[in-house]
C-alpha cells in the first residue's frame, strides 16, 4: 500500500507496478437539492475529487444506489443517473456497474477508481511550516443547501452553489501536478467543514496552521443565512469538535466559527504550497477556470492546532 487508513486522507494508493498504482474511494448521501440531475451530478464529481485529491485521473466508477421502489421515485432515478454518467464522462470515466437496493430515503454515490504515478502521490501528510494554504472553491454549500430545504432560498439562488459542486476538481489536480515537488500535501473539503479536513492534514504531517477568516472565499449570501440559524446538524458537531484544536481571535466573529465548520459537499481543494510557488500555483488555477482560489493562509511550526484571526 502507498497510502491506507491510518492518515485519514482522501483515498487508498495500492501499487501496482514501478509506473502505476490505484487510487481507490467511496462517497454516496442523501439528496441535498431538489433536481435529481443536479444530485446525481453533485454526488459524481464529489466521489471523483478524493481521487483529485490524491493527484490521480478517474478510470472507472460503480453506482451506488439506495432508493424507494415505486414509479415516480424510479424516474427520479433515472434522472439522477443521468446526472452522474455525464460527470463521469466529463471526467474521463466509465461507469461499469454498481448495486441498488430497496430504502425509503433516497440515496446515491459512487465508487470511484483511478490511478496515479505511485512516486507522484499527493497525500495529507506532508506539509511543512511555511507553506502557503490555497482553497480552490468557495465555502457555504451547506448553509446554502439547508436553507434551501427550509425554503429561506429559491433553485435560482442555490445555482452559483450547485455550479460549483458539480464543477470537477479536474483542474485542480493538473495545476497541482504541473507543480511537482512544490506541492507538498492537499485535500478536499467535505463533511467534515474546512477546518476538520485542514486538521486532518495538520495531523497527518504534524504542524500547525493560521487561518485567515476574510479571506477564505465564501458564496454570495451564506453570512446572513447562517446568522438566520441556516445551520446543518453536521455542521454543528464540526463546530463542537473544531473547538478541541481551534483558536479563534476576539476579531472573529460567531457566524464565521460557523461557516468554517460547515459542512460541505464536493467543495474545493485545500492546498499546501511551497510559498514560493503560491503566486504560480494561482495563475496556473485560474487558466484551469478556477478564478475563485485563494490563498487563506499558513502552516507553522507546533502541534496540529489551527489558529483563527480575522485578517
Amino acid at each position: 500500500m502507498v497510502v491506507a487508513a491510518a492518515s485519514s486522507d482522501d483515498a487508498a494508493v495500492y501499487r501496482l507496478s514501478d509506473s502505476r498504482a490505484l487510487v481507490a474511494t467511496v462517497d454516496f448521501f442523501t439528496p441535498i437539492v431538489d433536481d435529481p440531475y443536479s444530485f446525481g451530478a453533485i454526488a459524481a464529481a464529489n466521489a471523483f475529487s478524493d481521487i483529485y485529491a490524491m493527484g490521480g485521473t478517474p478510470l472507472l466508477a460503480l453506482n451506488l444506489v439506495a432508493w424507494p421502489r415505486n414509479p415516480e421515485m424510479l424516474a427520479l432515478l433515472a434522472e439522477t443517473l443521468k446526472g452522474g454518467a455525464d460527470i463521469a464522462r466529463k471526467a474521463g470515466a466509465w461507469i461499469v456497474g454498481g448495486h441498488s437496493i430497496d430504502d425509503p430515503e433516497p440515496k446515491y454515490g459512487m465508487v470511484a477508481l483511478g490511478e496515479v504515478h505511485p512516486d507522484k502521490v499527493i497525500t495529507n501528510t506532508g506539509a511543512r511550516p511555511g507553506d502557503v494554504l490555497v482553497l480552490t472553491k468557495p465555502i457555504g454549500t451547506g448553509v446554502l443547501s439547508t436553507a434551501l430545504k427550509r425554503d429561506m432560498i429559491d433553485e435560482r439562488e442555490m445555482a452559483p452553489a450547485i455550479e460549483s459542486m458539480t464543477a470537477l476538481n479536474e483542474g485542480g489536480m493538473r495545476a497541482m501536478v504541473a507543480l511537482e515537488g512544490q506541492i507538498h500535501a492537499a485535500t478536499d473539503v467535505t463533511g467534515f467543514g474546512l477546518l476538520g479536513h485542514l486538521h486532518n492534514v495538520l495531523a497527518a504531517s504534524g504542524v500547525g496552521a493560521r487561518i485567515y477568516a476574510n479571506r477564505v472565499p465564501v458564496f454570495a449570501g451564506v453570512r446572513e443565512l447562517a446568522a438566520r440559524g441556516a445551520i446543518a446538524g453536521g455542521t454543528r458537531r464540526n463546530r463542537e469538535a473544531a473547538e478541541r484544536y481551534t483558536n479563534y481571535a476576539g476579531a472573529v466573529e460567531e457566524v464565521d466559527r460557523v461557516i468554517l465548520s460547515d459542512a460541505q459537499t464536493s467543495g474545493g481543494l485545500l492546498i499546501a504550497v511551497a510559498a514560493e510557488a503560491a503566486g504560480r500555483l494561482l495563475e496556473a488555477l485560474r487558466r484551469e477556470g478556477t478564478p475563485a482560489a485563494a490563498i487563506i493562509g499558513e502552516l507553522v511550526a507546533g502541534e496540529p492546532a489551527i489558529e483563527v484571526v480575522a485578517q
